[in-house]
């Protein structure tokens, strides 16, 4: 069994997904708030910059920064922030966020058990949602939890799905990265135990061409998603 600290850290990782909350609505306030950077652009997107965090953001959307003095840092966006937090399918938005591990104080271990299921539970997990498409890229299991000897403990995945709820229909996709001790962790934010994006759309023709614009555009420390993966695969070039 996990010892308690370690349950909380992980259910708070789970809530840290989730990204937003009244409280995170009226203390961030309007784009352009101290610690968000936003980039228009002639097309319908804009680049916004926040906690060391770059990803691009549907115009309609309004983006906030992740700052609530949490180990969290990062953005997300949403038409309805303060209704981002549910995180059931039924809310359009997006959340790029890594979490702080030298503020958390665990072993990189859980971060892998965060990053396997629970980060994303809310969604994957719901009754009125499936999965589609699931990648695994990396899954080394730590061997602090019966994985091999000097395992890397990494675990680097990205997935799609779609969910039905009250009549509404939306499709989701997500990139989730535990770096443990693998390759991916060279690259990015040094001190991350846990990267995270996640984007939900109404669903549509274009829903699929729309969320492979926010998921693989999302960078951390300066380093896209799609450079996290290749390190993932063995592939350098």
């Amino acid at each position: 069994m996990l010892p308690p600290r370690v349950r909380r850290t992980i259910a708070g990782l789970v809530m840290v997904v989730a990204a937003a909350n009244c409280r995170d609505v009226a203390a961030t306030g309007p784009p352009g708030a101290p610690g968000l950077r936003v980039h228009p652009s002639p097309s319908p997107y804009s680049v916004v910059e926040a906690g060391g965090v770059r990803a691009l953001v549907p115009d309609a959307w309004q983006p906030l920064p992740l700052e609530d003095g949490g180990p969290h840092r990062g953005l997300y966006a949403s038409p309805r922030p303060a209704a981002w937090d549910r995180m059931d399918g039924t809310v359009a938005g997006m959340a790029a966020l890594w979490v702080d591990a030298t503020d958390v104080g665990v072993p990189s271990d859980y971060y892998y058990l965060a990053a396997t299921g629970p980060a994303l539970q809310r969604l994957t997990g719901s009754p009125d949602c499936r999965s589609e498409v699931e990648r695994v890229f990396a899954d080394h299991r730590p061997s602090l939890l019966a994985g091999a000897p000097a395992s890397p403990g990494d675990y680097v995945a990205r997935g799609e799905g779609v969910c039905a709820t009250r009549g509404t229909l939306t499709r989701w996709a997500y990139f989730v990265a535990a770096p443990g001790f693998g390759p991916v962790r060279r690259l990015g934010i040094p001190g991350s135990g846990l990267y995270v994006v996640v984007a939900v759309v109404p669903d549509s023709r274009r829903a699929e061409v729309v969320l492979d614009r926010l998921v693989d555009a999302a960078e951390f420390g300066g380093t896209p998603i799609s450079q996290m993966i290749a390190a993932a695969r063995g592939r350098t070039g």
